[in-house]
């Protein structure tokens, strides 16, 4: 059995009520939308987010989960869509998963306005619903994760990054969801409990383990859809080129810095900084930073008692290390 087959037996159930609320959750009177969230709903992906809130839910609460559960992660899968569609528009990027963007497709007024009407349908669940506690959560994380993607781009420019400055950014882009999930969990079975705050440190240090492995991926040699060295024709500033940076020579560091700045559409070039950061102990680094995240994670599970949601979680922290893609 696939791994994330055997993460999901838990909650097997809970996924597929789940699938049929969110479909209702996006309905609409116009054609086009219903067409066009059609079209999102069949080209879903591992749905790892959905997935920490029914397991977190039925963690806490012995195997049983609330109406307000479904709720919470219908309206962080809503939003969530809706940021990968705007993302798809800022990077004009016309695949997504394998399959056409929806900006491929309908082109991008359209594409930023089914963005729009998923964040709307995502707050007006909650509204509707007085979850405002799970609103907030939600709120915050979408307020972080822009700020995080604006920090990046900030850096990216300068270059300047210090390894504290890269740990804020992934916190806030990738960490703040997976930590809203978990939260969101725990705060539909037992709101304003301890727990909530727990599980939301708990999906932050997975989310920053996840983000680490990514980087990591820049440097591999499988073919994971990905391409390798896409972060430095990107500019985009990762853990290992961040740590030997600011452990090299100023020759070295000004050869390195001249590369990713100027000649990171030269694959030569783009191969060599590669060969580099491998050579200078960067991915060993990375790796470590990596599974102190994940020990850390699964130390916060201890004090819960033995469950299958539990040993689930525990394989979704495994999981987001050893995956190949």
């Amino acid at each position: 059995m696939k791994i994330t087959e055997q993460i999901k037996q838990p909650i097997a159930y809970e996924m597929e009520l789940f699938e049929q609320k969110f479909q209702l959750s996006m309905a609409s009177k116009v054609a086009l939308l219903n067409r066009i969230t059609h079209y999102i709903v069949n080209r879903k992906g591992k749905q790892m987010r959905p997935m920490f809130v029914f397991l977190v839910a039925k963690m806490m609460n012995n195997g049983e989960v609330s109406e307000r559960t479904y709720r919470g992660a219908s309206v962080i899968e809503l939003i969530h869509t809706a940021t990968l569609v705007h993302d798809d528009v800022v990077d004009d990027s016309n695949r997504r998963r394998g399959f056409f963007s929806i900006n491929a497709l309908w082109k991008n007024k359209i594409a930023v306005l089914i963005g729009d009407y998923l964040l709307s349908k995502g707050l007006l669940l909650s509204i509707d619903n007085n979850d405002f506690d799970l609103l907030k959560i939600i709120s915050v994380a979408v307020r972080e994760m822009s700020e995080g993607e604006l920090l990046q781009i900030e850096k990216a420019r300068q270059l300047d990054i210090t390894e504290d400055i890269y740990y804020d950014i992934i916190r806030q882009k990738t960490a703040t969801l997976i930590a809203a999930c978990c939260s969101l969990g725990a705060a539909s079975v037992k709101p304003n409990s301890p727990d909530v705050e727990a599980m939301r440190k708990f999906g932050e240090l997975i989310g920053m383990a996840f983000q680490i492995k990514d980087d990591l991926f820049d440097y591999g040699e499988e073919a994971i859809g990905k391409p390798t060295g896409i972060d430095i024709k990107e500019q985009k500033m990762t853990l290992p080129l961040i740590h030997v940076l600011n452990n090299c020579s100023k020759k070295e560091k000004a050869w390195l810095i001249n590369s990713v700045k100027n000649h990171n559409k030269d694959k030569k070039r783009v191969k060599e900084v590669i060969a580099f950061v491998k050579s200078n102990g960067g991915l060993e680094y990375a790796v470590s930073k990596m599974k102190s995240f994940q020990k850390e994670a699964l130390d916060l599970l201890h004090s819960y008692p033995e469950s299958p949601y539990k040993s689930s979680l525990i394989l979704m922290v495994d999981y987001v290390i050893d995956r190949k893609k």
